[in-house]
Formats: structure tokens, sequence, C-alpha cells
């Protein structure tokens, strides 16, 4: 029997996204336009902290965003609602967005006037931190009702994401969560992430979030003038 060829696609397949996804990062740079990829079990009120950050934001800079789902425009019509110009992406069953993906949905949306969009992906911890879209910096949300085990589960997410928010502090006394041992296996995996503990609902770490935003934005326009 002849010996079968086997090819190993995946590295390749890989390879083929990052330099996509270097290029858009660089587009975006040039235009002074940054870009948040936010990633979330579902359920972790992701679309609500994405609200309260536009809130925050609005009419400090031009905000955009891009709504990912399977399927329907429930949350594209939530964040509609409170200001920001905004696309709904339909990924067609797939459980990630990678770089031409993003890439679409930045032109479908369009730059002009906005300095910061985010990339709201699809909700799970294992698909989209394998996947650079060309974000300018990564952020995922972890609840308190999801549990303090989850870095443990999930270390790839936990140890490609820039930022942590850990959302719903309001239900800290309901549920069983070790807020210092999901700090300390975070930081295990990743020593340099920003950690932002916050409510949505009742306003408590938003300000700090948002300072760090802004910040960032800040400084990512000014690469923009020696691009």
């Amino acid at each position: 029997m002849d010996t079968i060829r086997v090819m190993e696609i995946k590295k390749s397949v890989f390879d083929d996204n990052d330099q996509r996804a270097a290029m858009l990062r660089n587009e975006l740079q040039e235009q002074g336009v940054f870009l948040l990829n936010l990633m979330s079990s579902p359920g972790s009120g992701k679309t609500t902290c994405l609200a309260k950050t536009v809130e925050s934001l609005h009419g400090s800079m031009g905000i955009g965003v891009m709504e990912a789902d399977i399927d329907s425009d429930v949350d594209a019509r939530t964040i509609g609602e409170v200001g920001a110009k905004v696309i709904q992406l339909h990924t067609g069953g797939m459980c990630h967005l990678d770089a031409s993906m993003t890439r679409q949905g930045v032109e479908g949306l369009g730059t002009k006037d906005l300095d910061l969009i985010v990339l709201e992906n699809i909700g799970n911890l294992i698909c989209p931190a394998d996947f650079d879209t060309g974000a300018s910096k990564n952020a995922m949300i972890l609840s308190v009702p999801e549990g303090d085990d989850k870095p443990l589960k999930y270390p790839g997410m936990f140890s490609m994401a820039d930022v942590l928010i850990i959302s719903k502090m309001d239900t800290l006394g309901v549920f069983d969560f070790d807020l210092d041992a999901v700090k300390e296996r975070v930081r295990a995996l990743n020593p340099n992430i920003s950690i932002f503990p916050l409510s949505a609902k009742t306003g408590e770490g938003m300000e700090a979030w948002t300072q760090w935003l802004q910040k960032e934005v800040a400084e990512w326009k000014k690469g923009a003038t020696h691009a």
C-alpha cells in the first residue's frame, strides 16, 4: 500500500490569519482607530457592561460596536440605544471571528469619525482565544456567578487577554467566589494583565475601567502619527 501523505494545515491556517490580523491592526492605527476585542462566555453580562461603557464614554470619543452572534440582532439593538454606531455580524454557526471576518465587519461599520471600535465576540471561552482578530487589545469578562475556577479550566483565554473584567461584583455576597484566588490564578498565567472588578448595575469599578480604556485609545492614536 502506498504511503499516505499527511499535511499539517493548522499552523498554516493560523499563520495566514496572523498576517491578515497584523495588516488590519496596522491599517487601523494609521487611521487612529482603536479596536477592542471583547470576549466572554454567554451570560457573563458582556452586553450590559459594554452598554454602560458606551454610556460612560459618550461624548468623549466616537464609538462603534460590532455585535457578533450566530443569529438575532438583540444585542445590536441594545447597544444602538445607548449611542454607539453599531453593526450586527452573523457568523453562520462559527464559534469565533478571525481577522478576515473582523475586516468585513470594520468595512461594513465604517471608521469615519470613530476613535474606538469594540468587537463583541461570540460567547465562549475556547475558540476566540485561538484567533487574532487584528485588535489593538484583547479584553475578556468573567462574571462572579461563573465561579473562581475558570482560569484553571480555560487557561488559553486568560493567558492571551490584556484585560480581565470581573463583572457582577454586586453578587459577590451571593456566590462562593474568591476574588483574591482569581487574581492569583490569572496573574500566574499572565503577569501583565490588567484586572478590573466592576458592577455595571451599581457602577462600582466602572470609572477605573473606562479611564484605562481612554488612556489606551489616546496612546494608540499617538502611534498613528508615527505610522
